[in-house]
């Protein structure tokens, strides 16, 4: 019997979509504020799963507004009205809600670029929303996905990490004490192209049979998933048509292919032609094996060479073909800057379909915003084939351990 789930902040269905993939999970509503992502994981579970209505599943609604999440809401200029999960889940179970509240206020870079850290960020606190629709539901099984800054992170002087478990404690739920051993991951590890480390935490109700146990039953059978081949940049871009630097820029138009492109969102963004000379050069370095752009230090000398402007942190980055890519971010939509293609030739920054692969995302996942919003809802994402062995790690211990 498949497992019934809830996804809160859902963005473009990361975590749905590795959850429904595994076969073991039917989800009863997934909800998310942001448009371009809620619109993007509609069309998914229309095209993929074949539902036929996916907005009355799919939720486009502000988790902070807990009572009309509930109980319905009349609608107003921002959200279309609709009836609550209560009436939405009826009389089904429960069994797990998943999840993540959006990480920038818990990321180590993020708390850099902010002059308080970060400390004022109401986003610190969105989790306080995901805790209270799980006490209203109390599914037996929780999932918590953040980044590894959660663990260090402190607005207000205390930890967030303490906020959040003692939050799962207070409505009921056993948690493990030793996250920062058990619960980061490196996606890479799991077939994602990508290093990406992530905190997944999972929380099994206090009346579950011996749950501390189940605890480590699942972090145990995750582990246990983990891939001695690591995939690379090229095992998972090198077979996508080339888009090469046109002689004459256009407006919005400065890369083509020389044949057709028949995949979606593999288009580049545009880039000027001092851009195109610096990713030739960086890319060329590492391919003929000159290495003279290779520390932090030459390339911020490069920048200000340049552009004629200083950064304390240097501004690029090539991938490499032999290697994972970097982390794929949510603020890659402002530039490409540290995510350039390997191939001096192409001469630019990856594109849209690019980080996509990089996140596991499949060819027929179509990200339907503009370039922008596209490439921050796939930074912002949980990979799915990261997420589907998570699931498939909790239906395990689920059908093992739990039982309702």
């Amino acid at each position: 019997m498949k497992l019934n789930t809830i996804d809160l902040f859902a963005g473009c269905g990361g975590l749905t979509d590795g959850f429904k993939a595994s076969g073991n999970f039917n989800l009863l509503a997934a909800v998310e504020w942001d448009l371009h992502a809620i619109n993007t994981l509609r069309n998914r579970l229309k095209t993929k799963y074949n539902y036929k209505n996916p907005s009355e599943v799919a939720i486009h609604f502000d988790i902070q507004k807990t009572d009309e999440l509930l109980n319905g809401f009349e609608g107003n200029i921002e959200f279309k009205p609709f009836d609550g999960l209560n009436k939405l889940v009826g009389n089904k179970n429960v069994d797990v809600i998943i999840g993540g509240p959006p990480c920038q206020a818990y990321s180590v870079a993020g708390r850099i670029r902010d002059d308080n850290g970060m400390h004022d960020d109401y986003r610190n606190f969105l989790f306080e929303s995901y805790l209270r629709v799980v006490n209203h539901f109390k599914p037996p099984v929780c999932i918590f996905e953040n980044v590894p800054g959660m663990l260090s992170a402190k607005p207000g002087g205390i930890l967030i990490l303490e906020r959040i478990l003692s939050a799962f404690r207070d409505c009921g739920y056993d948690v493990s004490e030793k996250l920062g051993v058990n619960g980061v991951f490196n996606c890479s590890e799991f077939g994602v192209p990508q290093n990406r480390k992530r905190v997944i935490i999972i929380a099994i109700r206090k009346d579950v049979p011996n749950s501390s146990k189940v605890i480590e039953e699942f972090y145990s059978e995750l582990n246990s998933k983990k891939s001695v081949c690591v995939p690379t940049v090229k095992d998972a871009i090198s077979d996508l048509p080339k888009l090469f630097p046109i002689k004459y820029s256009q407006k919005k138009k400065s890369h083509e292919a020389n044949k057709q492109v028949n995949i979606y969102n593999h288009i580049p963004r545009f880039h000027n032609s001092r851009d195109i000379e610096i990713f030739k050069l960086l890319a060329s370095d590492i391919e003929e094996g000159r290495n003279e752009y290779c520390n932090a230090e030459k390339l911020k000398e490069l920048y200000t060479q340049k552009t004629g402007k200083t950064s304390s942190v240097h501004k690029y980055y090539v991938l490499r073909w032999d290697k994972p890519s970097n982390t794929i971010p949510a603020h890659l939509y402002k530039d490409g800057l540290r995510h350039i293609h390997p191939d001096p030739l192409q001469a630019r920054s990856i594109t849209v379909r690019e980080a996509a692969r990089f996140q596991s995302f499949s060819d027929d996942y179509e990200f339907l915003s503009s370039s922008g919003a596209n490439y921050k809802m796939i930074g912002n994402a949980v990979p799915p084939l990261f997420a589907k062995e998570i699931a498939e790690s909790v239906q395990t211990i689920f059908h093992s351990k739990i039982k309702q």
